[in-house]
């Protein structure tokens, strides 16, 4: 197979990023990824004290909150991309919008499920139409309905308009689903790290952190991959654009 890296990039998309150096980085980020998730795991399985009130359950929000975050991250993501992408029409603002809307979608399912199983032992039910659960299952939707709205859009390019316009609104409900324990009345815990300090043993804080910043690598980690193969697809289809054009396969450089 021919190295895409030599074949010169159809008109109006960049060339394609060399494999080598961002394949070295790429793999040590995993690496680093893969270590924080073990600790992490072993601080938030072992290391942790169990909770005199809820029990072991509550193991789970430590892979509970670091995958809200890394949801309200990603869609942060998918607002600041798609306001570029609307600006600037370069296929790169919408390649990470994307990506990054297919990783939070991933991680406010992983946010939704494990709230659901905290919540069997402690509430007695799976699901509650609380506030904050209600709220976040209203962003999971929104951003199931903009990867929707991509893969049924007629071309490509409309489907990352319209995406990109529904990326900027539907972030507004994401700090609505952060204040939703200060604004109503919610049998969902409330922060445990406020401006006056974090409410938590030290040994818990620490469990907490360390699962937080693994969570945030592996969003990084995600990201660089999702958007090189999403780079790359465009590419192929620019070059198969090219090719039924012109009739004949592009010379290598």
């Amino acid at each position: 197979m021919a190295n895409t890296n030599t074949i010169p990039a159809p008109s109006g998309l960049a060339r394609t990023p060399s494999s080598g150096l961002f394949e070295k980085l790429t793999t040590a980020l995993g690496v680093l990824t893969l270590l924080a998730m073990a600790v992490a795991g072993y601080l938030a399985l072992v290391y942790a004290p169990r909770d005199a009130l809820t029990g072991q359950v509550q193991r789970i929000f430590y892979f509970h909150v670091p995958a809200a975050w890394v949801g309200f991250l990603a869609f942060f993501v998918v607002f600041v991309a798609s306001i570029g992408y609307l600006w600037r029409r370069n296929t790169a603002w919408d390649a990470v919008a994307r990506s990054s809307s297919e990783i939070g979608l991933l991680f406010t399912t992983i946010m939704l499920v494990t709230g659901s199983v905290w919540g069997k032992p402690v509430w007695g039910t799976w699901w509650s139409w609380d506030p904050k659960l209600t709220t976040s299952l209203i962003l999971w939707f929104i951003y199931l309905g903009y990867l929707m709205l991509r893969a049924y859009a007629p071309t490509r390019e409309q489907g990352a308009r319209y995406a990109a316009v529904l990326g900027i609104i539907g972030f507004v409900d994401v700090p609505i689903v952060y204040l939703a324990t200060t604004w109503w009345r919610t049998l969902h815990p409330e922060a445990v790290i406020t401006p006056d300090g974090a409410a938590m043993d030290p040994q818990m804080l620490l469990a907490f952190l360390v699962s937080l910043a693994a969570f945030t690598l592996l969003y990084g980690y995600l990201m660089l991959r999702r958007v090189r193969i999403e780079r790359l697809q465009e590419w192929v289809e620019a070059l198969e654009d090219e090719v039924a054009h012109d009739g004949k396969v592009p010379t290598r450089g």
